[in-house]
């Protein structure tokens, strides 16, 4: 069944403080990082900005705004799963330096009957990194509306089937979570940069 690509790229960037989709992590920025595994991974890749954000152009993928003003990574969900020309597609934020393609496999081939595939980790459900259907778009409008933002709360609504992905299923392939860490503030990017380097010299 085909997937559609989708990355959030809001450029809002509140607690970085400047534009985190354009801070280089190894030889490339954040968001071209996230590009290059995406579009290796699906022939369709859709950019989700925010309403007032700077245009942006991207080779290989469709940037679209956001479909519903001031929902954050909801409102991108939305819009990513509205304008895929697939019945699903599989979500990540752009500050994701850690992605890797046979991770977002496994998410993909988990469950085809599932409306939605999301990680649970120890600090919780994993609602980026994660596969939705069509299926969950009332749903999504409908917490948009009730300004009810937290994308993870989708997983308790009974019409849609939910797959829960255990740590023991990708252990053996991401064994440090890598692939769900995100990066929000200069701390998290200096770890980011930190990791990339200890990566390099054990290789």
């Amino acid at each position: 069944m085909a997937v559609t690509g989708v990355i959030l790229a809001g450029g809002k960037s509140r607690r970085m403080g400047e534009d985190k989709r354009f801070l280089v992590v190894g030889e490339a920025t954040l968001l071209a990082r996230t590009v290059s595994v995406m579009t290796g991974k699906f022939p369709e890749v859709l950019i989700v900005i925010a309403q007032d954000s700077e245009p942006l152009a991207v080779s290989g993928c469709t940037v679209h705004r956001d479909l519903i003003s001031d929902c954050g990574s909801l409102g991108g969900l939305y819009t990513g799963l509205t304008k895929a020309t697939n019945e699903r597609i599989f979500i990540v934020a752009c500050d994701m330096p850690f992605l890797q393609p046979e991770m977002i496999q496994r998410f993909v081939d988990r469950d085809p009957a599932a409306d939605i595939v999301m990680a649970q980790l120890p600090d919780g459900l994993q609602p980026l990194h994660a596969l939705y259907g069509k299926r969950a778009l009332p749903i999504l409008e409908r917490m948009a509306v009730a300004h009810e933002l937290k994308i993870k709360n989708i997983a308790l609504e009974p019409s849609l089937r939910t797959t829960i992905v255990l740590p023991a299923e990708w252990s053996d392939e991401d064994p440090l979570a890598q692939s769900f860490q995100n990066v929000n503030t200069p701390a998290d990017l200096e770890a980011a940069r930190s990791a990339l380097r200890h990566r390099s010299l054990i290789q």
